[in-house]
């Protein structure tokens, strides 16, 4: 319905950016590395997709269109709603996410939150045949989005408008939190933890 939404960023939350459309500000949920790349007052032009329930409209946002595509296949597997499916794009790329899916990489889908080993078994099951092969694109099994979570945290952080000093303040913070949850950090996590800390100081 509405594939993609194009012009200047008006402002950014921990989830979500306003892109102007004519006029109008369209709220858009993100994942923190989609958030990221974005600036305010920077054009940007984000791949949608509409999601649609009896009492509200949601528009999430993508960099691009395999990660809408993937976003949309995720939620043919049952139990797999939008924000489930987004927080998956939140962990691991598109294409992580096919090399898991190929491999029976139950580990990879468990370190997103709200996944389970039962329900990575029956993800597993359910996507093998629906995500298609990887593209290549990654490196290494399972490469996650967030393998480098201090550059896109600070990114998301100066995105927000927060200065340097301030960023890299935020991000020594929530290092601990980050070490302690190992190889692949939720970035979404730790920027709500991060704000939380800035809030604090301010």
């Amino acid at each position: 319905m509405i594939a993609f939404v194009s012009g200047p960023v008006a402002a950014l939350a921990p989830d979500t950016a306003v892109v102007e459309v004519g006029g109008i500000g369209m709220a858009v949920q993100c994942t923190p590395n989609t958030l990221s790349g974005l600036r305010i007052g920077q054009q940007t032009k984000l791949a949608t997709s509409l999601v649609v329930r009896e009492d509200s409209l949601t528009l999430y946002g993508f960099a691009d269109d395999d990660e809408r595509q993937t976003f949309v296949l995720l939620q043919t597997a049952s139990g797999v709603g939008p924000r489930l499916a987004q927080a998956m794009l939140a962990v691991h790329s598109p294409d992580a996410l096919r090399r898991a899916v190929a491999s029976g990489d139950e580990k990879s889908l468990t370190a997103v939150p709200g996944i389970g080993k039962k329900g990575a078994q029956k993800l597993l099951l359910e996507l093998k045949d629906r995500l298609g092969a990887p593209l290549g694109t990654g490196t290494g099994m399972g490469a996650p989005v967030t393998s480098g979570w201090r550059d896109q945290l600070h990114a998301a952080l100066i995105g927000l408008g927060y200065a340097t000093r301030e960023a890299d303040e935020a991000i020594e913070a929530v290092a601990p939190q980050a070490e302690a949850e190992g190889g692949t950090p939720q970035v979404g996590k730790l920027l709500k933890a991060a704000l939380q800390t800035l809030n604090r100081t301010r």
